[in-house]
C-alpha cells in the first residue's frame, strides 16, 4: 500500500496503526494538499456483504458528526476490493500509550480527558450514534492537548459480526458493559460504562477486571465486583470515585441516565465543596421474584379469656350464703342472656347510625376528569379546582410544538371518574431553553458553521462578515453574540467576522509623473502615509519627474500601511554640457524642392535617435540642433535629403568643453541663395513620422522615437 494513490487522490505515506478489523495509514490528500488518516478493511472482511453494508452505513452516519472532540470523517470509498474510510489526521498519541507511559495520571488531567470524551459521546448520542467500543486505543490526544474520539460507526459492525472470532475483540472485552457481554442490545449507558472503566484505568493504572480469556473477563463484568478506586489510589477524591462507581454499575438503571448528566458531574467534581462529599450509596431495587422470609403468624384467642373460679374460704361462703326464700316462685335462667341481647341490639343500632353518617356525610363523590389539553394553564387550573381537584404547581417542559403556557399533558386521562380531591398534575409548554454559544474563534468559517448547527442553530441565521486582519484568511476572528452567551437557537442571528487577510491596494504607476502628481495618486490609491522622496541626477528624465518607485512595482498588490519611496530627477548632472550645433542644409539642386530630415542622439537619448521633423526647402537653410553631451558619450547629428543620408556630424564632449567644435561649411556648389535659418518654403513643420529613412551604420537597430518633451521647433 505504501506509495499507492488510493482512489486516485490519497497517496499512502506510511502505516501508523491497525487492529483486528482494519489497518490505518497516514496519507496525503493530493486534491486539498493536506495529510489524512486512511482506514482500510482487512482482506478477510472484504467478501462479507452484510459487514460491508453495515460498515459503510455506520461510517456515513459517523461522518454526520461535527464536534471538536470527534475525529472528522472526510470520505468513504472503495477501490476494487479495498474498502476505506478517510478521516482527520491527528498528530499526537493515543490514550493507551499515555496510560502505559505515565499512569496513574494526575486527577485533574484524567478528569479533563474524561470530560472531553463525555462531551463527544453526548454529541454522538444526540445524533443517535452509539460508539460501543470506547477504550484508550480509540482516544487520540493531539499535541495541543485536544482529545479526539475515533472509530465511530465501525465498532457497531464489528461487535455484531465478529464477537466470536478469536482475537478480533480481545482488546475491547476489558471495556465491555455487562449488557454488551450478554449479547443484548446496547445503548447510551453502555458507552458511559466503558468511559467509567477508562477513567478507572487512568487513575489507577490497572483494569477493573482481568482474566485468562475474553470469556472469563466478560463473566466478571456480569458477576463480580471490582476493587474500588480509592483502595488502589488513595489520592483520588471521593467525588471522583463516586463518578466511577455510578458509571460502572451493573444495572443500567443505576448508572448515569445520559452523557450530559455524567458531563455535569465531571465538570463539578473537583470543586472544593465536592471533593470530600459523602460516598455514594446504592440501594438494591426491590425484586418481586426474589425469595422472601415471612415470619410465622402466632394464633391469638378471639374474645375474652375464660375466668377460672376458685373456691371461696369457708367463712366467706357462710357470710355470702343467703337464706332461701320462704315463699314465691324461683328465678328462671333468662336474666343474663336477655342482658347480653339488649347490649348487642344497642351496639348494632349504634353501628347502623355510624354507617348512615358515613354514607351521608363522609363519602367522597366520584367526579369525571375534564379535558384541559390545549388550554392556558390558568384557565385549566381554575376549571379543575372548581370541580374539587387538587392541582399542584404545573410542570414546565419545552415542547417545540406547544406554545409556552399551554397544557399539553394531564396526569389523569380525560373522561375517567376519580374521587373528588384527587391530585392532577399538569404539564405545560415552556419557552425554549437557551443554549450557551460555543467559542468558534480561530476555526475556519465552515467548521464554525458546522459547530453551531450541531448546537441547534439554524444555518440561515449564521451571517458572515469579512474584514481585513492579520489572521489567516477564512478564519473566524470575532463572533456576535460572544462565546458562552445564552441564546435561543431558533431565533438568534449569529454574526461571524471572518478574516480576509491583510488589506491590500493596487500600486499605481508613478514613473514619469511629477512629484506633486505622484503624491496625489498614492493618496487616492489608499496609502496612509506620504511617500519618502529622494532626488537623483538624470540625463533622460526631466527635472521634477519620478525616475523610480519602491518597494512595489506598478499594478501589484500592496499594503496601505507600507512606506513608499520615490526617486525624483534633480536634472542633468553637474558635468553635463549643452551645445547648439547649427547645421546648414542645401537642396539637391538649387531651386528644386528637397525634403530634409535631421536626426540626432546625445546623452538624453540613451542610444536612441530623435528627429527634428521633415522640411521642404528650395534653398540652403541652417537648422540649430540643441545637444547635451556627457564625458562618456558623444553626440551625433544626421542629415537626410529626400530620404537619403546626406552627412553625419559628431560632437564630442572634449570639443564642447574646449570650444573647439568645428563649424559646418557647405561646398560652394551645394546650393545657392541661402535662406535665413529656419526658413520654410511651405511655412509648416512637417512631423509626418511615416516617412522612411535609411538607417545609418552607426545605429543598426533603426529605432526611431520622438521625444514627447520636444518643443515645436524640434529642440529638446
Amino acid at each position: 500500500m505504501i506509495g499507492h494513490e488510493l482512489g486516485g487522490r490519497y497517496e499512502i505515506i506510511e502505516r501508523i496503526g491497525g487492529g483486528g478489523m482494519a489497518l490505518v495509514y497516514k496519507a496525503h490528500d493530493l486534491l486539498l494538499g493536506r495529510n489524512v488518516a486512511v482506514k482500510v478493511l482487512r482482506q478477510q472482511f472484504v467478501h462479507d456483504e452484510e459487514f460491508i453494508r453495515r460498515f459503510r452505513r455506520e461510517a456515513q452516519s459517523a461522518a454526520s458528526l461535527s464536534h471538536p472532540n470527534v475525529v472528522s470523517i472526510y470520505d468513504v470509498g472503495q477501490e476494487g476490493e479495498i474498502h476505506y474510510i478517510v478521516m482527520e489526521y491527528v498528530e499526537g498519541h493515543n490514550l493507551n500509550e499515555i496510560i502505559k507511559e505515565r499512569a496513574p495520571l494526575q486527577v485533574d488531567e484524567a478528569i479533563r480527558i474524561a470530560s472531553q470524551i463525555c462531551d463527544a459521546l453526548d454529541h454522538a448520542h444526540h445524533n443517535q450514534i452509539i460508539h460501543r467500543d470506547i477504550k484508550p486505543h480509540n482516544i487520540l490526544i493531539g499535541r495541543n492537548g485536544r482529545v479526539k474520539v475515533t472509530d465511530f460507526g465501525i465498532a457497531r459492525a464489528v461487535t455484531s459480526t465478529t464477537i466470536t472470532q478469536t482475537g478480533s475483540v480481545v482488546g475491547s472485552v476489558h471495556y465491555f458493559s455487562p449488557e454488551h457481554a450478554k449479547g443484548v442490545v446496547t445503548g447510551e449507558k453502555s458507552d458511559l460504562y466503558s468511559l467509567g472503566i477508562v477513567l478507572y484505568q487512568m487513575l489507577t493504572a490497572r483494569l477493573p477486571f482481568l482474566g485468562e480469556s475474553p470469556i472469563s473477563v466478560a463473566l466478571k463484568h456480569l458477576q463480580e465486583e471490582f476493587e474500588e478506586p480509592r483502595e488502589v489510589n488513595p489520592l483520588i477524591p471521593q467525588s471522583v470515585e463516586n463518578i466511577i462507581l455510578k458509571s460502572m454499575r451493573k444495572n443500567p438503571q443505576e448508572r448515569y441516565q445520559s452523557a450530559k448528566e455524567m458531563l455535569h458531574d465531571l465538570d463539578t467534581c473537583l470543586l472544593p465543596e465536592r471533593r470530600n462529599e459523602k460516598k455514594i450509596d446504592f440501594t438494591d431495587l426491590d425484586d418481586e421474584d426474589r425469595t422472601r422470609v415471612i415470619p410465622a403468624i402466632k394464633p391469638q384467642h378471639i374474645g375474652p379469656s375464660p375466668v377460672r373460679s376458685r373456691p371461696l374460704p369457708a367463712d366467706d361462703r357462710e357470710e355470702r350464703e343467703e337464706p332461701a326464700p320462704s315463699s314465691g316462685k324461683q328465678k328462671n335462667g333468662w336474666g343474663r342472656p336477655a342482658l347480653w341481647i339488649s347490649l348487642t341490639l344497642v351496639v348494632l343500632i349504634a353501628l347502623a347510625g355510624v354507617v348512615f353518617y358515613v354514607n351521608h356525610t363522609l363519602t367522597v363523590p366520584d367526579v369525571k376528569v375534564p379535558n384541559v389539553l390545549n388550554k392556558q394553564v390558568d384557565e385549566a387550573r381554575k376549571e379543575l379546582e372548581a370541580l374539587g381537584f387538587e392541582v399542584p404547581e404545573p410542570e414546565k417542559v419545552y415542547n417545540p410544538d406547544v406554545t409556552a403556557g399551554v397544557v399539553f399533558k394531564q396526569s389523569r386521562e380525560a373522561g375517567t371518574e376519580v374521587k373528588e380531591g384527587t391530585s392532577i398534575q399538569l404539564t405545560v409548554g415552556d419557552v425554549k431553553p437557551e443554549v450557551e454559544i460555543k467559542d468558534v474563534k480561530t476555526l475556519s468559517f465552515e467548521a464554525a458553521v458546522k459547530t453551531l448547527v450541531a448546537q441547534g442553530f439554524k444555518e440561515d441565521n449564521i451571517k458572515r462578515n469579512d474584514q481585513f486582519s492579520d489572521a489567516t484568511v477564512n478564519t473566524v476572528i470575532q463572533q456576535d453574540p460572544g462565546a458562552n452567551a445564552k441564546v435561543d437557537t431558533d431565533s438568534q442571528v449569529i454574526t461571524l467576522t471572518v478574516s480576509k487577510g491583510q488589506n491590500e491596494v493596487k500600486m499605481p504607476n508613478l514613473i514619469g509623473e511629477t512629484q506633486e502628481k505622484a503624491i496625489k495618486k498614492l493618496a487616492k490609491a489608499g496609502f496612509k502615509s506620504s511617500p519618502k522622496i529622494q532626488e537623483q541626477e538624470s540625463y533622460t528624465v526631466e527635472k521634477g519627474r519620478v525616475i523610480s518607485q519602491w518597494p512595489f512595482d506598478p499594478d501589484t498588490p500592496a499594503s496601505p500601511e507600507a512606506e513608499i519611496q520615490i526617486t525624483v530627477s534633480s536634472g542633468y548632472p553637474s558635468d553635463a554640457l549643452k551645445y547648439t550645433l547649427n547645421v546648414p542644409v542645401a537642396p539637391v539642386e538649387p531651386g528644386k524642392k528637397t525634403k530634409v530630415r535631421i536626426e540626432y542622439s546625445d546623452a538624453t537619448t540613451s542610444g536612441e535617435k530623435k528627429a527634428l521633423g521633415t522640411k521642404t526647402i528650395q534653398s540652403t537653410q541652417v537648422f540649430p540642433v540643441n545637444l547635451v553631451v556627457a564625458p562618456n558619450k558623444e553626440a551625433y547629428v544626421k542629415v537626410y535629403r529626400d530620404g537619403q543620408l546626406f552627412d553625419t556630424y559628431p560632437v564630442s564632449y572634449e570639443d564642447v568643453r574646449n570650444g573647439s567644435v568645428p563649424e559646418i561649411v557647405l561646398p560652394d556648389n551645394s546650393g545657392s541663395d541661402q535662406g535665413s535659418p529656419g526658413d520654410n518654403v511651405d511655412g509648416n513643420l512637417d512631423r509626418n513620422t511615416n516617412d522612411h529613412y535609411e538607417n545609418p551604420p552607426e545605429n543598426p537597430s533603426g529605432n526611431q522615437q520622438e521625444n514627447p518633451n520636444e518643443n515645436q521647433d524640434g529642440h529638446p
